[in-house]
C-alpha cells in the first residue's frame, strides 16, 4: 500500500478514547507486520499529548512482538514524572490485549548551556540525486518479478528520500556498513515542533537495520535469514524541520551473536547535528 505524506499525517492523528488512552490506525506499509517507525511515531505522539509546551529530547523503546498491520493499535500513556524542567512518560502499545511495543520518553524545555558537536560529514548534496523510487524503477525495469512485488518496491513514501550511493534492491552485494541519504517532506508542513519530531521518529527507522546487513550482502528479502528490529533509541539535539533537507548517515560498528548494531546521525544542511539514533536488530540464519 502507498503511504504518502497525507497518509502519514493521518496515521499520527490518534483517536483519544479517554484521558491518556489513544487508538492508532494500523497500516500495511512494508508488509503484514507493522513498520517499526509507525509505532515509534504514534507512541511519541500519544506521549506528547500529555506534556503541552514541552518537546521530546530522548526516547528508548523495545519492539516486543510483531504488530499486525490489519488491526488498530491501543496506546496507554503513563505519566511517570513531571518536574520543573523534565517530564517522563511511558507508553505501551497493545494489540488484542497484548503489548507489542514499549517506549519511555523524556520531554523538556529549552535551556542554555555549553555547546559543542562533532565534525559534520561533507556529502554530495541532494540536487541531482535520484529518489529511491526513481532508482528502483530503473533497476527493476528489466527484472522478471510479480506486478504486486514491483508495485511494493515502487510505492510512494511520505518523505522524499535521495540515497547518495545507488544499490540494486534485489541484488545486494557486500559493501561497507554505511548508508547516506537526504530526506525532506515533499510538501510544506505546519510549524508544529511535535509533529516534526514524530515524523523524524517515523523515518529514523527507515533502512537503519539494513546498515548492518551491508557487509554480508543481505537484505530484508533474503529468505534464509531472520531480520527484525529489537529496540530503538532516539535523541533530539536541536529543533527538527522536516520541510528542509536533512542528511541521515548511519553505520554499523559490529554484528555478532545473531544481532546487528546500528547508529545514525541526522544533520541539517548547515551541518548542525539535529538528532542521533541507535538500534540493535535480530540478524541470524534460519
Amino acid at each position: 500500500m502507498h503511504t504518502d505524506l497525507s497518509d502519514l499525517l493521518q496515521l499520527l492523528d490518534l483517536t483519544e478514547l479517554e484521558p491518556d488512552l489513544y487508538q492508532g490506525e494500523g497500516r500495511n506499509i512494508v508488509g503484514p507486520r507493522i513498520f517499526g517507525g509507525q509505532v515509534l511515531g504514534q507512541a511519541l505522539r500519544a506521549a506528547s499529548h500529555s506534556v503541552p509546551g514541552r518537546t521530546a529530547h530522548s526516547l528508548q523503546s523495545y519492539f516486543l512482538r510483531p504488530g499486525d498491520a490489519r488491526d488498530a493499535i491501543i496506546y496507554r500513556v503513563e505519566r511517570v514524572r513531571d518536574g520543573q524542567t523534565f517530564s517522563t512518560r511511558r507508553v505501551v502499545a497493545e494489540q488484542r490485549g497484548r503489548p507489542i511495543f514499549d517506549l519511555s520518553a523524556s520531554f523538556t524545555l529549552p535551556a542554555e548551556g555549553p555547546s559543542h558537536q562533532c565534525d559534520a560529514p561533507v556529502p554530495e548534496g541532494p540536487d541531482g540525486l535520484l529518489t529511491e523510487q526513481e532508482l528502483n524503477r530503473r533497476y527493476l525495469e528489466h527484472e522478471d518479478i510479480s506486478e504486486n512485488f514491483r508495485n511494493a518496491m515502487l510505492r510512494r513514501k511520505p518523505l522524499e528520500m535521495r540515497p547518495v550511493v545507488k544499490r540494486h534492491p534485489l541484488r545486494p552485494e557486500p559493501a561497507p556498513p554505511l548508508r547516506q541519504v537526504w530526506m525532506r517532506a515533499p510538501e510544506t508542513l505546519p510549524e508544529d515542533p511535535v509533529l516534526h519530531q514524530c515524523i523524524l521518529a517515523y523515518v529514523s527507522d527507515h533502512s537503519l537495520m539494513g546498515t548492518a546487513m551491508l557487509p554480508h550482502g543481505l537484505s530484508f528479502l533474503t529468505r534464509d535469514h531472520q531480520m527484525a528490529s529489537l529496540d530503538h533509541a532516539l535523541w533530539f539535539h536541536r529543533p527538527v524541520n522536516i520541510n528542509d533537507w536533512l542528511f541521515y548517515q548511519s553505520d554499523s560498528p559490529i554484528a555478532t551473536d545473531g544481532r546487528g548494531f546500528n547508529r545514525g546521525q541526522i544533520f541539517n544542511q548547515r551541518g548542525e547535528l539535529v538528532a542521533s539514533v541507535a538500534q540493535e536488530g535480530l540478524m541470524r540464519k534460519m
